[in-house]
């Protein structure tokens, strides 16, 4: 279940081309290299175009969630027809329940990739229930946790211990986790200002507009 090397690479790649950590291995990355890939990353680049900023806030907000261009379209589509709140923010709000997002903050994974291959695996459980499908929306109340025969493989171990808690962002007030029983519930709608993703949203909504 570990990173392999080569995703791992191109996970630091992608980290530096957005100018955001995806990973914490990447922001390791980024401290010692604080400029894009490539031989011309440490040149001063011509301004971008409004078009090449909304589409870079764009990608940059569709890789902290790893979700493909088609799933994003569809949450931003929801997120324009929500009646109450802005549309930006809305969309955060919808990406942040998704069950794979919330395996993440709550420090079950050390990465998004990880949460997600922890779901289609079947070692989470959404209120003593399988769930494989990292899209699943959470619903307030219900509760996250580690299937207790997956408890013991290593990588539940490490995270149990609050390995992963160490090198996350610290978990929003939306979830009340306890790491050492791999438990995790949500307890309210998670709200823009809490949520630990680098984005302008409003640039996104921006692009979807145009």
């Amino acid at each position: 279940m570990p990173t392999t090397p080569l995703r791992g690479r191109r996970t630091v790649k992608a980290s530096r081309a957005l100018g955001i950590a995806l990973t914490p291995k990447a922001q390791k990355y980024l401290d010692r290299r604080p400029y894009g890939p490539g031989q011309h990353g440490r040149t001063r680049r011509k301004t971008d175009s409004d078009y090449a900023v909304r589409l870079r806030e764009k990608q940059r907000l569709r890789a902290q969630y790893g979700i493909r261009e088609a799933q994003m379209t569809r949450y931003y589509e929801e997120a324009k027809r929500q009646s109450e709140g802005l549309t930006g923010e809305n969309l955060i709000e919808l990406l942040e329940s998704r069950l794979d997002a919330l395996v993440l903050r709550a420090g079950f994974a050390r990465t998004i990739a990880q949460a997600r291959q922890f779901v289609v695996h079947r070692h989470i459980l959404v209120n003593g229930k399988r769930v494989d499908r990292p899209s699943f929306r959470v619903k307030p109340g219900q509760m996250i946790h580690v299937h207790e025969r997956s408890e013991k493989f290593e990588p539940f171990q490490i995270a149990a211990a609050g390995a992963h808690q160490e090198v996350l962002p610290a978990v929003p007030g939306y979830l009340n986790v306890e790491i050492e029983k791999l438990q995790a519930t949500l307890v309210r709608k998670p709200k823009r200002a809490e949520v630990p993703v680098t984005c302008e949203e409003q640039l996104v909504v921006e692009y979807y507009a145009r």
